[in-house]
């Protein structure tokens, strides 16, 4: 089973490297022949495409030969296994087909590519753009006093009245990292005073950011709740705007950039092809 997989494989790739050898070697009668398989001429052209799809070099006379050899005998095992009953042809070309045009479309953007979008472009981009790299940030802090979904309303009560209380011991004027060291429940901000670090707008609860970013350096909120639990927020700094670096962005501004270049590309070659469309 694994050796007729084997064969089919060889026979597809023989196949497919003679068709695309063959799209530039003009008429392969009069080409100069290595080699007849069956009666079919097997071209210098061909042999040479193979070469620089093999990536072996020009120079290594014994390297050649060896290639030679391999190729000579695997274009006959591929001629004897077309003679074959034994593969569905139909089937085999089909494909052939899709490899030959999977590897002109790939190889063909490949090179169109390749330095269309430049350092320039993607800087010009980030420039003209510069508002879509821009953040608000905040530099904030919480306590956390914990719920579930699966809690009763008094047990959630219960939780409310601890934050409740943790919020009034700030209010009095105690100091809110203690506060949120003996309250808070998200235990590795706790150990930091409650400190969240900075935190980008959006990027976070809805109503947790809602809340902090509506919030005067040095305020703290009242109790809110989210999935998470019960907060009382901090905002320690901010909000500012800060703005993403070129060297943080400029990958997918590359790839955003060479995305319309192919799709503007892709446009103007299928533009020049006529569909006739059979009913």
């Amino acid at each position: 089973m694994h050796k007729s997989i084997c064969l089919v494989f060889l026979l597809i790739l023989s196949l497919l490297a003679l068709a695309l050898a063959g799209c530039g070697s003009g008429d392969s009668k009069h080409a100069p022949q290595l080699a007849v398989i069956n009666d079919k001429p097997v071209t210098q052209a061909e042999f040479e495409a193979y070469l620089k799809f093999k990536r072996a070099p020009g120079d290594d006379d014994n390297r050649r030969q060896v290639l030679l050899d391999q190729y000579l005998e695997r274009e006959a095992l591929a001629a004897a296994i077309e003679e074959a009953p034994l593969l569905d042809q139909e089937l085999i070309a089909a494909e052939l087909n899709e490899f030959r045009k999977e590897m002109l479309i790939s190889r063909y953007f490949e090179k169109f590519l390749k330095d269309k979008v430049t350092e320039q472009a993607v800087g010009n981009y980030y420039n003209t753009h510069a508002a879509d790299y821009e953040e608000r940030m905040a530099h904030a802090a919480h306590i956390l006093v914990r719920t579930n979904a699966k809690m009763s309303e008094t047990e959630r009560q219960a939780k409310l009245t601890t934050a409740q209380d943790a919020y009034s011991q700030v209010r009095a004027g105690k100091d809110f990292a203690s506060i949120a060291e003996d309250y808070s429940e998200d235990r590795i901000s706790a150990k930091k005073g409650g400190d969240l670090g900075w935190l980008k707008e959006g990027s976070i609860d809805a109503r947790f950011s809602k809340t902090l970013f509506a919030l005067k350096p040095g305020e703290v909120s009242e109790p809110f709740e989210t999935p998470f639990g019960f907060h009382v927020v901090k905002l320690i700094e901010g909000p500012e705007v800060v703005k993403r670096p070129l060297s943080a962005v400029a990958g997918d501004i590359r790839y955003q950039l060479r995305a319309k270049a192919k799709k503007a590309e892709l446009e103007r070659l299928l533009a020049g092809v006529k569909i006739d469309k059979k009913k």
